[in-house]
């Protein structure tokens, strides 16, 4: 009978009430080391793939963004077909442009871009463009001659603050193709402090448009 209660003892169901033991330090860095890795993993795979974070520098689209802006913008493989009115992001365009250009998509692959420079007013097959986004109407050329039809897959992008802008009105730049488009800009996160605006404006920071 001393062996039978001893055998009942040691069964499964008696050891499953054991008191466990505690984690230790090496567990509790290691399950913490975990985390940290899968969360930068999954942060590298983001800005890779699906977003980018873009900072923008010099005038050319004020006043819609400054110098020292952040902004959150969606890889081209997300952000689906470019429209007019789309503030995108190019890179690499030619040997004179290697750095990353933040402009306004005014038209797009099919249509016919045309400018009174004397007026300082955009065309769009034909139609006045509506712009209540530019600093100023667009009295300066920048060397391609108009009209100008896109191909279907080019954009015509220009900068808000026209007139102290190098877009494609330049030679150096012209109709870019989608293809250089990294993505859409979407949302200002971090407003820039420049010498137009003495301090960070934080409530500027929202959707772009």
């Amino acid at each position: 009978m001393a062996e039978e209660k001893k055998d009942l003892e040691q069964t499964p169901e008696a050891e499953s009430t054991e008191e466990k033991k505690p984690e230790t330090m090496e567990d509790t860095l290691y399950s913490w080391g975990q985390a940290l890795v899968t969360a930068v993993v999954g942060v590298v795979i983001l800005f890779t793939f699906f977003f980018r974070l873009i900072g923008v520098n010099g005038p050319s689209m004020q006043d819609t963004l400054y110098t020292g802006d952040r902004l959150l913008v969606i890889n081209s493989l997300l952000c689906g077909e470019y429209k007019s009115g789309d503030v995108v992001v190019a890179r690499n365009y030619n040997a004179e442009l290697s750095e990353t250009i933040v402009k306004r998509i005014v038209a797009v692959g099919g249509q016919t871009v045309d400018i009174d420079f004397a007026a300082g007013v955009v065309y769009v097959d034909g139609q006045a463009l509506d712009e209540p986004y530019v600093k100023e109407p667009t009295y300066k050329p920048e060397g391609i001659q108009f009209p100008v039809t896109l191909a279907e897959d080019e954009v015509f992008l220009m900068g808000d603050n026209r007139n102290h802008s190098t877009d494609s009105r330049s030679d150096t730049l012209g109709p870019v193709n989608v293809g250089y488009l990294q993505g859409k800009a979407v949302f200002l996160l971090i407003p820039g402090q420049t010498p137009e605006l003495a301090a960070r404006e934080w409530g500027r920071v929202g959707l772009v448009r």
